[in-house]
């Protein structure tokens, strides 16, 4: 299915069916779809971990995007939550040592959507990753009325951790705008495609507002 920006929300959370299902990448083509529309485009970065200073998520965006970093990079708007051990967000934050506000990452993207058409907002890892104790990656997602692009690949596993994901928006009451599909991960080319093919079919005939779009290479 073709990408339809005219049903796109303008603030949109990026997440993943796990922590690798290839969330930056499909983030930075989001935003060059969306800038070759001709809308203005900024991405940011809900709280990083594993980096010092500056977000890596975020310059992979920037590098897809071919703008290089940003005003609103170089002053930690678009990613004003860092940490420095790569794990979730909960236990980074206690192996820092730090208590995280995400009401500072909130503000930012208040604040990116009075500057740009859209805001593209990448989590870390899935849903259901902990973000301060039991609050999770879902609950921001909710508490914040963010529609969701979700993340998958053709990887042995993907239609269950796909499902899963969906099911859990779902009865969150979390609108699932795009479901995008990255074929980097197509490694066995019949699982790959039963796995595209199937999950095309199953958001078509159970989430009719979502669009499932392939990331083009």
């Amino acid at each position: 299915m073709k990408l339809d920006l005219s049903k796109l929300p303008h603030t949109l959370f990026v997440t993943g069916t796990d922590t690798d299902a290839g969330k930056s990448y499909a983030t930075g083509w989001l935003a060059c779809e969306i800038a070759r529309a001709g809308s203005s485009v900024i991405t940011q970065k809900l709280i990083q971990t594993g980096n010092q200073e500056m977000s890596e998520d975020i310059e992979v965006h920037r590098r897809l995007m071919g703008t290089g970093m940003l005003a609103r990079d170089l002053d930690h708007t678009t990613a004003p939550l860092i940490l420095s051990y790569p794990a979730s967000p909960d236990l980074a934050a206690k192996i820092d040592g730090v208590e995280v506000d995400y009401e500072i990452a909130a503000r930012s993207t208040a604040l990116l959507s009075s500057e740009f058409d859209y805001v593209l907002i990448e989590g870390a890892g899935g849903l259901m990753v902990p973000l301060k104790g039991e609050y999770l990656t879902i609950d921001y997602v909710r508490d914040h009325s963010l529609p969701i692009v979700l993340v998958t690949n053709g990887k042995l596993g993907s239609i269950n951790h796909t499902l899963l994901t969906l099911s859990a928006a779902i009865q969150s009451g979390i609108e699932v705008a795009l479901v995008v599909y990255n074929p980097h991960f197509d490694y066995d080319k019949v699982i790959a495609a039963d796995t595209r093919q199937y999950l095309a079919s199953w958001i078509g005939n159970n989430l009719p507002g979502t669009s499932f779009v392939e990331m083009l290479k």
